[in-house]
């Protein structure tokens, strides 16, 4: 079943206390879906503690490290792209190979990249 990824702006959102994020949150949890943030997006997105709403969405979510693999394909992405935002990268090449929705404020520069892997990508506003 294909789950949710979320990218910095969804955490953003989260700490934010965006209703619409938490109740896209809450229902996914509710079904049961896997949701994944990659380990990228926390770094953008922390800035210490406590970020009580984050971590609060955090605590439902698997963290997605950033191995050699991972590494390689989305330096690939990146070269492919023109980007060098790695961690935009990093999302897209995660939530592709998972068949994820990925829920984001940058949709523009996730399906650019998406596009340039050949990739389908599905996103939501954050």
């Amino acid at each position: 079943m294909p789950g949710l990824t979320y990218d910095t702006g969804a955490l953003i959102a989260a700490e934010r206390g965006d209703q619409q994020v938490w109740a896209l949150h809450q229902g996914a949890l509710e079904e049961g879906m896997t949701l994944t943030v990659p380990a990228g997006v926390l770094a953008q997105g922390w800035r210490g503690g406590p970020q009580v709403q984050m971590s609060r969405l955090l605590s439902g979510c698997r963290i997605e490290t950033l191995d050699e693999a991972g590494a390689r394909s989305a330096g690939a992405a990146c070269a492919r792209a023109g980007t060098s935002d790695v961690v935009d990268a990093a999302v897209v090449v995660g939530a592709a190979a998972r068949g994820d929705v990925v829920v984001t404020s940058d949709q523009k520069d996730l399906q650019r990249i998406a596009a340039a892997l050949g990739v389908a990508l599905r996103t939501r506003e954050a």
